[in-house]
């Protein structure tokens, strides 16, 4: 909490996730088995901000990942999801931007973290998807544009 902040002050994390579509198709990474987070699961391209705003944070999260070069203006905010992932854990706000344009191809920059990037048909993802990420693709198809989990009994 920040000094002089009224007291039940919680901080929210962001992170941001960049929606690459191509032919029907949304860009997908396979998340490191010993990630510490989502090992396993499929995710979009995602990051933490850090003092820096959302879309320069995607920006760079997308060249650091994935080789990927993405002007901010080419990004659109196309879902967000106000997230708890469990008792005790802090609040995430997750913003997931659609790239009109990019340049490059997805690389394997991050092996540690990524240990692929597949295309995947928007209408069948894989069964180990993260389920806010779901939550938020299945949104975009359906024109919702908001996303809350995890808040019930809190």
């Amino acid at each position: 909490m920040k000094p002089g902040a009224p007291a039940g002050t919680v901080l929210h994390v962001v992170g941001v996730h960049l929606v690459l579509e191509r032919e029907g198709k949304v860009l997908l990474g396979l998340r490191h088995p010993d990630s510490a987070f989502a090992g396993g699961l499929w995710h979009a391209l995602a990051g933490h901000c850090e003092d820096e705003a959302a879309t320069a944070c995607l920006v760079r999260e997308a060249q650091e990942e994935a080789g990927l070069v993405i002007e901010p203006g080419d990004l659109e905010l196309v879902h967000t999801v106000h997230l708890v992932d469990g008792p005790g854990e802090r609040p995430r706000i997750q913003l997931f931007f659609r790239a009109r344009r990019w340049e490059g191809t997805p690389e394997l920059r991050e092996p540690d973290k990524c240990q692929a990037w597949r295309w995947w048909d928007a209408r069948e993802l894989p069964d180990a998807l993260v389920p806010y990420t779901r939550s938020a693709l299945d949104g975009m198809l359906t024109g919702r544009t908001y996303t809350e989990m995890g808040w019930a009994g809190r």
